[in-house]
């Protein structure tokens, strides 16, 4: 098959859930010996040099970036809020040099299968209909509409409450009015799936979890002696924000006081400065964005994953499980795993709750070491990016002819 991926920003370095997701898919494509094209915005936020993809991956896919500017513009921000139903934080991904290479490329190629990464990137359909006849597919990372929703939520300030809440409405109504604009649908958890199929899809759906590389799996390691946590995730998006100032608010002084030798680890790009200063308490140690993150997550006991918002699922978790990582994580930051609390990973919701399993992990060695077998042993079955793709695959094929 000649399979176009489009993608809202650039699926390299790996480092972020999004990339991770996008990813992993196009270099198992290339593997099971079908032609992949990425078509990528290259954000300011997300730059990247293409001289820079190392050749494991440009060998086998046709790498296309469009330098584009989707940063927030404050007076357009406010023009749409006060004349415009469309959300603005999709207005932001609809580009006039990106539609142009775009359609170059429909007109260039045959492609079989355009795979769509995100919600923000559905308004060029109408353009892939007329210069193309390929199947596309939408893969739903997630719900976007929830997300803010539970953003709003947790949001103290009222006006910023309110704003946020009117987005997830405007979202909301952006993503029901746009489904079934596809010829598939391939969300990423059996609990998306349900409820774009609740919000009105009608098409074949096919479930594509984030895989990861069998190269990147690795078996429980000999313990560091030293008591550790860590948390890994991109420090620019607000829930993980939220989630690392929650632990340090709530759960670390008192741990703390119970486990006084124990050393809380954070690592993560694009940190905002305000946040790097709430990260230096007592025995925090902020890493910032770091080179490997395998070897980071290696170095330290036990991940902490403590969201209140999101949706779809938790790439780090996943990769966590595969390092053979006991993960401690809140309802929603489970959410969309195959994963049992209390034998592949620890869910709890309080601050007391994540004490005293922190405590109870560190006392009980074999408990410790069952969860991490456990974890690895979920993460090798249900998540290896080769079989995710080679199941995409044959729904491709099965759903085409």
């Amino acid at each position: 098959m000649n399979i176009l991926q489009i993608c809202n920003k650039v699926p390299y370095p790996p480092k972020d859930g999004g990339a991770i997701a996008m990813l992993t898919l196009s270099e198992a494509f290339a593997d099971f010996g079908h032609k992949v094209t990425v078509l990528a915005m290259n954000t300011k936020k997300h730059q990247t040099d293409l001289n820079s993809i190392p050749e494991k991956y440009s060998k086998g896919i046709k790498f296309t970036y469009i330098e584009v500017d989707t940063d927030i513009n404050p007076v357009r921000l406010l023009w749409n809020f006060l004349f415009s139903s469309f959300p603005y934080i999709a207005e932001r991904f609809l580009i006039k040099d990106f539609r142009n290479e775009l359609k170059k490329m429909l007109l260039n190629n045959q492609f079989d299968i355009i795979q769509i990464e995100g919600l923000y990137l559905l308004p060029y359909i109408p353009l892939i209909r007329k210069f193309s006849k390929a199947k596309v597919a939408y893969r739903a990372h997630n719900i976007e509409n929830e997300i803010w929703a539970r953003i709003a939520s947790e949001t103290s300030n009222p006006l910023k409450r309110f704003y946020l809440l009117s987005l997830a409405k405007r979202l909301k109504k952006f993503e029901t009015g746009i489904l079934n604009s596809y010829d598939y649908l391939i969300p990423i958890t059996n609990r998306d799936a349900d409820i774009l199929n609740s919000m009105g899809n009608k098409k074949h759906t096919y479930v594509c979890p984030v895989g990861i590389p069998s190269d990147n799996f690795c078996q429980p390691a000999k313990k560091n002696k030293a008591y550790s946590l860590f948390y890994i995730g991109s420090l620019d998006w607000i829930p993980n924000q939220e989630a690392v100032c929650w632990f340090i608010d709530s759960v670390w002084p008192a741990l703390m006081e119970q486990i006084p030798d124990i050393s809380f680890h954070i690592a993560g790009r694009n940190s905002p400065e305000w946040l790097q200063k709430k990260c230096c308490g007592k025995n925090i140690l902020f890493h910032g964005e770091i080179d490997n993150a395998h070897n980071f997550f290696d170095s330290y006991q036990i991940m902490v994953v403590p969201l209140f918002a999101g949706s779809g699922m938790r790439v780090k978790i996943i990769e966590a499980m595969a390092r053979s990582k006991v993960v401690i994580t809140t309802t929603i930051g489970a959410e969309g795993l195959d994963a049992v609390n209390g034998l592949h990973l620890i869910v709890e919701d309080s601050a007391n709750g994540f004490i005293q399993q922190i405590k109870f992990l560190l006392e009980n060695s074999e408990y410790f070491a069952k969860i991490e077998h456990e974890a690895f042993n979920l993460a090798n079955a249900k998540y290896n990016s080769k079989s995710i793709a080679e199941g995409l695959i044959n729904f491709y094929l099965q759903h085409s002819a």
